[in-house]
């Protein structure tokens, strides 16, 4: 039994709308994994720990810093540049202040430039893994450790790269709920 035109036409366009659906349903957390795998983005590596490796080569590391339009605190890298060997392990230093009168929580963003650079660049512990909350008036010593992974030397487009750029971009988030709790306490306490 064969459908009519009009049947077979509403069916397509049904099938489409459903499997472009899934397929943007699927795309967020693919680009997630493709760029964790490939660097791609600036993306960066986990580990934890070290290198076993390290070369005589060195790399020089930019730090920098910005915040989201309207986000309060005040934050910067302690050192602009070092240079380290390529597999060395690096620790470097951000600094947060909240200047207002009450507590703020922010999440930071990285990213690492030139993007093929991306999946070299490993961290081994990051600020960036937690939220951070400051209290009014507080300011706080961030720290970053990280290497390059000796296999940038032997990559095709990564091989080229002498200087890579760690960037961090805080926003605001949400105080955690015992945060927000205490807050809305001390507003409402008389004396």
């Amino acid at each position: 039994m064969a459908m009519d035109p009009k049947t077979k036409t509403v069916a397509q366009t049904v099938g489409v709308v459903f499997l472009m659906g899934g397929l943007a349903w699927v795309s967020v957390p693919f680009y997630d994994w493709f760029c964790r795998v490939t660097g791609f983005g600036g993306v960066t590596d986990v580990a934890e720990a070290g290198s076993d490796v390290i070369l005589d080569q060195t790399i020089k590391i930019r730090f920098d810093a910005s915040i989201e339009r309207d986000f309060p605190w005040e934050f910067k890298p302690l050192q602009r540049e070092m240079e380290i060997r390529i597999g060395e392990t690096g620790l470097a230093f951000y600094e947060a202040y909240n200047p207002t009168d009450r507590p703020i929580a922010g999440s930071a963003s990285y990213n690492v430039a030139p993007y093929e650079a991306g999946g070299f660049f490993t961290k081994i512990d990051c600020f960036c893994f937690e939220q951070q909350v400051l209290q009014p008036g507080e300011r706080v010593e961030m720290p970053v450790t990280f290497y390059v992974d000796p296999e940038i030397v032997e990559d095709r487009d990564a091989k080229y790269v002498h200087r890579i750029t760690l960037g961090y971009t805080f926003h605001e988030i949400d105080l955690p709920e015992e945060q927000a709790a205490l807050s809305a306490g001390e507003d409402t306490t008389v004396n």
